[in-house]
């Protein structure tokens, strides 16, 4: 805990030079390292509690549109995938490179382009930050110091708020959806990414339509922190133009990738 008590001086100047991939200004207290840390701790947390797949074709072809997404990531980070016998249509990525993907997704991501797109958000998300903020502002208004050691304390109230901040609460009874600036931000960084690893980001469009068809996000905009499937779809349409260019040079320069 008392690696966290930094001087408020230094927490002014990390909250001051904080700014997303987008250049958004962000308020973030929390160490990257504290985040990871955070972020491990809850995957295997996750592993133990819950089923997951191993060996099969269906791990085997989310890894690799996993890995190809993650090859193209400026950073030195190892990232580990994991597929969750769940029927949900869900996915996520936890600080740490921790990526985890609900066996349900496949029925409504009906091609590599389309996983890419998820993966590609969700990472996005992890890239951004989007977690410490939350966790940060959490910190600062709320519980304090008690919801980082949260983790380590067993099956508590902040370690279910915990669990929602890294966006991973649904299956802990705490769920905070990640709010409309934070999803339309990973959208676009993860366009961005899939574009960037060769797949085609015209199918992030056709992913949410599919989901919009099987019901996914149908509560009414004004009712959710997300996005509605239709501004969903029409922000990433106009974001289209900008990646297009960057899909052509990965396939120019061989990146094709070929999941299944």
């Amino acid at each position: 805990m008392k690696r966290l008590a930094l001087p408020a001086a230094v927490l002014l100047l990390l909250v001051a030079c904080a700014t997303s991939p987008l250049g958004r200004q962000q308020f973030l207290l929390m160490p990257a390292s504290e985040m990871d840390q955070m972020g491990a701790t809850a995957y295997a947390e996750m592993k133990q509690q819950q089923p997951i797949e191993t060996g099969t074709a269906e791990v085997r072809y989310v890894q690799c549109v996993a890995n190809a997404i993650t090859s193209v990531v400026d950073s030195d980070q190892q990232w580990e995938v994991t597929v969750f016998k769940d029927d949900t249509a869900n996915a996520f990525a936890l600080p740490g490179g921790k990526i985890g993907v609900h066996t349900g997704l496949l029925k409504v991501a009906k091609n590599q382009d389309q996983l890419a797109a998820v993966i590609g958000h969700e990472v996005g998300h992890v890239l951004a930050q989007h977690s410490n903020e939350r966790v940060s502002i959490q910190f600062a208004t709320q519980t304090g110091a008690q919801l980082v050691a949260a983790l380590a304390g067993g099956d508590s109230a902040e370690q279910q708020t915990l669990m929602g901040l890294l966006g991973v609460g649904a299956q802990y009874g705490v769920q905070l959806p990640f709010s409309r600036k934070h999803e339309s931000e990973a959208d676009v960084i993860g366009l961005q990414l899939m574009a960037e690893a060769g797949f085609n980001p015209e199918q992030s469009v056709n992913l949410w339509q599919n989901m919009a068809a099987a019901g996914g996000g149908s509560t009414p905009e004004f009712l959710s922190t997300h996005p509605s499937n239709q501004t969903r779809i029409e922000g990433l349409r106009a974001r289209l133009p900008e990646v297009r260019p960057i899909y052509q040079q990965a396939r120019a320069a061989g990146r094709t990738p070929n999941c299944g």
